[in-house]
């Protein structure tokens, strides 16, 4: 299909000469392109209309733009685009994300090679802009937008380009993620939207990702192939996590010689000649000795925390999609861990079952609050401190224990739940007061159960098919969170307290407590376990 052609354009980016771009008819293309997404739903000519400004931007931009090979790839995703308005709108959309990507990669490129040509630049308000550009582009506003402008005007430019590498790869892990294993409208276009984003970082050691792995999974997606799919979306999303986390540290700034530095930053045709930020944040013995290392390391470790929080609130909220696209920003914070924390025993076991839960389906609080507990056990470990036993339990309950074994399990018992309900009414009826209470009882006893199997079950379901208000199911279940624990104590109570009163009308009935007590109580005929003295 013409949007995996286009695609496959992405893999041979080349480095483009210092120059600058004609900003103006950049941002026009932008919004003329996004505006032809927006409006094709409603209205294929206003779409067209929108795609004809692209066109008259783009005979004004491609003069500016030196890499040629990156400008055919932009014409053809443009005349893709124009195809595309016949077909579907989320072909057009799909198509527009393309171009968007090419365009920032552009953008990308040429800013840091003009900013680290060796001759003082010519226009430094022009390179001011295209980085202020460039800042919006990647969706960074504020403070990291002024650390962008701040690195580059003081030449730093491996900061600057692992600042808008960092962004996008965080950017294709959130459209990953927000990608089901279906064939629908929105997981072809977040596909794209990923595939767009992973032009900029396909040079930054991106190692275990291919263009040509996106470009397979649409192909997949249309054509329906759901197995393949959903393996290539798991290989897909194992290696931005990966990716993630080598851009988790941002590089030592030279303390000389950082012209040569910033220059081997730039995408090359060869990935082995090209050095990435990953390589360079790697911290070496001297770095290591220099005081502004100590942040990284101890925010790794607070970002770690602070993702695992936000992932157990959504985890709480019934909102596993979130919760799993925290536990990706777990992993990226991983990098920035101290070495005692990397090497600790069971470290690894940690990654795994982190990585395990990015992937788990029905992801319910527990989860995280085990994962919460091991990274807290890794840093006792580090003090000398003595691990938790109930910690590693409760990894072990999570590891073995969780996602569809446990919605089925749960399932399971819910509807032997009623078992010894039916029984108890099928063998004494419903005529004894007595007996109606403790059946009562009873079925207080078992009701959070049959909620956490009917409502958890529900959510798993909700979770597998990108169902939306079925996923907030768990929600609903007493053992979700605090809130239902005043619930199961209500619930109890009563149940003691009908089961109380039933058997202590059954002891009256036959003689055993009050005016029939045993001690007084003159042979009588039998009475029937369903009828009450006269």
């Amino acid at each position: 299909m013409s949007t995996a052609r286009s695609l496959a354009l992405l893999a041979a980016l080349a480095a483009g000469s210092a120059g600058a771009q004609d900003l103006t008819a950049y941002r026009t293309l932008a919004q003329s392109l996004e505006a032809a997404a927006q409006v094709r739903p409603s209205s294929a000519e206003r779409a067209l209309a929108e795609l004809d400004r692209a066109e008259a931007a783009y005979a004004r931009l491609a003069p500016t733009l030196q890499n040629k090979q990156l400008l055919g790839g932009l014409r053809g995703t443009l005349d893709g685009a124009r195809g595309a308005l016949a077909r579907t709108p989320a072909e057009v959309q799909a198509q527009v994300l393309l171009a968007r990507g090419l365009m920032r990669k552009a953008l990308y490129d040429q800013t840091l090679t003009r900013l680290a040509h060796t001759p003082p630049d010519p226009s430094p308000e022009n390179s001011a802009a295209q980085v202020k550009l460039l800042a919006h582009e990647f969706g960074l506003t504020g403070a990291p937008a002024a650390a962008l402008l701040n690195d580059a005007q003081a030449g730093h430019l491996e900061r600057v380009a692992w600042r808008l590498q960092r962004a996008a790869a965080q950017k294709v892990a959130s459209a990953l993620q927000a990608t089901p294993a279906e064939r629908s409208t929105g997981a072809y276009v977040n596909l794209a939207r990923g595939a767009s984003w992973f032009t900029v970082v396909q040079d930054a050691g991106a190692r275990e990702l291919k263009v040509a792995q996106f470009e397979d999974a649409l192909k997949q997606l249309t054509a329906g192939d759901i197995p393949a799919l959903t393996a290539s979306l798991k290989t897909l999303r194992q290696g931005t996590a990966a990716l993630n986390q080598s851009l988790a540290t941002p590089p030592a700034v030279a303390r000389k010689a950082e012209k040569p530095a910033a220059t081997a930053q730039m995408p090359a045709p060869s990935p082995a000649t090209a050095p990435s930020p990953a390589k360079t944040a790697t911290p070496t013995a001297p770095v290591q000795s220099q005081a502004p290392v100590a942040a990284p390391t101890s925010g790794g470790v607070d970002a770690a925390y602070t993702a695992l929080g936000r992932a157990l609130t959504a985890a709480g909220h019934g909102d596993p999609e979130t919760a799993r696209g925290e536990l990706v920003r777990v992993s990226a914070a991983l990098a920035a861990l101290p070495a005692t924390l990397r090497n600790a025993a069971g470290y690894d076991t940690f990654v795994r079952d982190l990585a395990a839960a990015q992937e788990r389906r029905g992801l319910r609080p527990g989860d995280v609050q085990a994962l919460i507990a091991e990274l807290g056990g890794l840093e006792r470990g580090v003090t000398g401190e003595g691990r938790s036993t109930v910690d590693a339990l409760s990894a072990g309950v999570a590891r073995t224990f969780s996602g569809g074994l446990r919605a089925v399990v749960f399932l399971l018992l819910a509807l032997l739940g009623l078992v010894p309900l039916y029984l108890l009414n099928l063998a004494f009826g419903g005529r004894n007061p007595y007996w109606r209470a403790i059946t009562a009882a009873l079925a207080l006893l078992l009701l959070p159960v049959f909620l956490e199997g009917v409502f958890g079950f529900l959510g798993w379901v909700g979770d597998l098919s990108g169902v939306a208000f079925l996923r907030a199911a768990p929600s609903l279940t007493l053992w979700q969170g605090v809130y239902g624990l005043p619930l199961r104590a209500l619930f109890t109570a009563l149940a003691i307290a009908l089961a109380a009163y039933g058997f202590r009308g059954l002891c009256v009935q036959f003689g055993l407590l009050g005016r029939n007590s045993p001690a007084k109580m003159a042979p009588q005929p039998s009475l029937d376990w369903d009828e009450e003295p006269t």
